[in-house]
């Protein structure tokens, strides 16, 4: 199945793995990308060495195509992109920032670049410093997608760009490909969808509670991590989404962070109270949250995680391999085409 995305990447099929913290490691990564897909490493709570690491693990795992996610407003970001440059990693995946360094330096060893969207005016933007392809991620998707749905959002950036796009957000089976490529989009990203696969590191336990889920199971709140984010409907996570945090908690927390990722705790905790309480706020709610995502992906802890989670975990019934998952997504595409309504 060809789309101008896979043709451009070079890959057989229009299905990404996009970089979910704990979830896309260099297994699942190198599972997609052999697969027929581009697999997308996450870097959030790698330091740059482990960054490297990684990649070169991938590496052994494969010989496809694959990249790796810098969400670039997040501690280590900047530093991780760095070293992805350097090991001239085929595909960068950036979001929530400013990426046209990165376009530039992976452009020439010869890399694509993909931007993360939830707006039109970011789209836009994007397209402007001359990224690969866009990443557009409607509001039914895990974690940080935007207000307007999936249905609306790709014909609407549709219109701006002829970058090939990458629908994000309620895609999980080949009905939602077909759907993504009729909305104009080139390919899918499926978050949700690739976290119950068999090579996928989420806790057993955590598998089996997105099981019994239903599509309206989920939190959308931007009281979790300071951004708006959708999480699995549990009583921790409805405590975790109840109140915005204070600024004295903010600097608690953003000690912790600060001593977890070696920076410099005065520089931290007491620049960030005189100067930058807003920011200080954001750190420590990025800290606070990604060690309760970890709990519930790698632990099964869901007394005191959160699981970030896509609508799309109410289509979800069974773990299937990587590529018997890719393999029924063509067939079910195929066959949704075929009992379409001739028109």
């Amino acid at each position: 199945m060809q789309t101008r995305f896979t043709q451009a990447f070079g890959i057989a099929r229009p299905l990404l793995c996009p970089g979910m913290s704990y979830i896309a490691t260099p297994e699942l990564v190198a599972a997609t990308s052999n697969a027929g897909g581009l697999g997308i490493l996450a870097t959030g709570p790698l330091t740059p060495e482990q960054t490297r690491q990684a990649i070169r693990h991938i590496r052994t795992l494969t010989d496809k195509p694959f990249g790796i996610g810098c969400t670039l407003m997040m501690p280590g970001a900047r530093e991780n992109a760095e070293v992805a440059l350097q090991e001239q990693v085929p595909v960068i995946n950036f979001s929530l920032g400013k990426g046209d360094w990165i376009v530039q330096r992976a452009h020439a060893y010869g890399g694509k670049v993909i931007a993360t969207v939830v707006t039109e005016k970011h789209a836009q933007s994007a397209a402007n410093v001359g990224v690969d392809a866009l990443l557009v991620t409607g509001h039914e998707a895990a974690a940080h997608g935007g207000e307007v749905t999936s249905l609306v959002l790709i014909p609407a950036i549709r219109r701006l760009t002829d970058l090939p796009i990458i629908a994000a957000g309620g895609f999980g089976n080949g009905q939602g490909l077909l759907a993504a490529l009729a909305l104009g989009a080139d390919a899918i990203a499926m978050g949700t969808r690739l976290a119950m696969t068999r090579e996928s590191p989420v806790h057993q336990h955590t598998k089996d509670m997105i099981r019994q889920r239903t599509v309206a199971d989920t939190l959308y709140s931007k009281n979790f991590d300071g951004l708006w984010c959708r999480v699995m409907d549990t009583p921790t996570a409805r405590r975790a989404t109840r109140k915005p945090l204070g600024l004295l908690q903010a600097a608690w927390r953003a000690a912790g962070a600060a001593r977890r990722m070696h920076m410099p705790l005065m520089k931290v905790v007491l620049g960030g109270l005189l100067r930058a309480p807003q920011q200080l706020r954001q750190l420590a709610q990025f800290g606070a949250a990604t060690e309760s995502i970890r709990l519930a992906i790698e632990d099964g802890d869901h007394q005191r995680g959160v699981q970030l989670i896509g609508q799309v975990q109410g289509l979800i019934d069974d773990v299937p391999s990587v590529a018997e998952l890719f393999q029924r997504l063509e067939d079910e595409a195929r066959q949704c085409h075929a009992s379409l309504p001739t028109l």
